[in-house]
């Protein structure tokens, strides 16, 4: 793998789109905060955001989009189709309810947000029309494991582009990842900073002082270096700035050897085998 040099570096995804490897995440991200910083991000080199309809911030992105007043075609905007409106019908409701609220004629890509109980696979066909009509360039999911990839895989001859899932040195998901990369399915992170716990965690701080970086910098590059497209999310200027500055120095192995062996297979978030609806 080549790893990426800068922020606007980009990963080709399995139907031939660039996707950057870095972005910017808005969950809980509300009002005119949600605006400024996608604002911000962009303005700074961003040109990835990800953002969801669960988040109740589509409009907001959409405002931040337009004020940065950077090209439609160098951004790559993602959005979801949440739990209530998967199924065939209602999903193909929900992707263009998505794009009036974003005020854009498509998205880069369009995930399904989780894979619940027995509706993904409808929700996945509506998917593939959804990206045959041009409101969507890829489409993949997220919070799937492999016995919901190897389904959907076993129902359908389009491949996810991307799952994006829970992703920190907590919770390393080597199984996942692996198999992921097998399929041609670019992993992608959430929570990469595990909501600030893994911050304090004194391996990492050590490395970060080595290379003079702060613990973020660190695991968002350990991010990278292990292949996995990662969108942290910050509000303050100067941390969107800061989470960015991480193309200018490379983990040693030993390093990426002593975050990964802090796995514990620990959550933040919901376990996908226990959401169900």
């Amino acid at each position: 793998m080549n790893l990426p040099r800068s922020l606007t570096d980009t990963v080709t995804l399995n139907n031939g789109v660039e996707m950057p490897w870095f972005g910017l995440g808005v969950w809980k991200v509300k009002g005119n905060a949600v605006e400024e910083s996608v604002t911000a991000a962009i303005r700074h080199g961003y040109r990835s955001i990800d953002t969801a309809k669960i988040y109740g911030n589509e409009e907001g992105v959409g405002r931040g989009i337009r004020d940065a007043g950077v090209p439609r075609e160098e951004l790559f905007i993602t959005t979801k189709v949440w739990n209530e409106d998967q199924g065939y019908d209602k999903t193909l409701n929900a992707i263009d309810e998505s794009l009036a609220r974003l005020g854009l004629d498509y998205v880069d890509l369009y995930l399904i947000h989780w894979p619940g109980k027995d509706k993904y696979v409808d929700t996945w066909r509506a998917l593939e029309k959804i990206q045959q009509d041009g409101k969507a360039r890829a489409i993949g999911v997220c919070n799937f494991k492999i016995h919901h990839l190897e389904e959907l895989l076993r129902r359908s001859d389009t491949v996810p582009a991307v799952n994006q899932v829970e992703y920190h040195p907590r919770l390393t998901q080597p199984d996942l990842l692996a198999y992921c990369q097998d399929k041609g399915i670019q992993l992608e992170a959430w929570s990469p900073l595990m909501q600030g716990e893994i911050l304090d965690e004194p391996i990492i701080k050590k490395i970060a002082e080595q290379h003079g970086k702060s613990p973020a910098q660190v695991v968002l590059r350990w991010d990278l270096q292990n292949g996995v497209v990662t969108i942290p999310k910050s509000v303050k200027e100067s941390r969107i700035q800061s989470n960015a500055d991480i193309f200018d120095f490379e983990l040693f192995p030993d390093e990426m050897k002593q975050i990964n062996e802090l796995n514990q297979d620990r959550r933040v978030g919901p376990d996908p085998d226990e959401l169900l609806f």
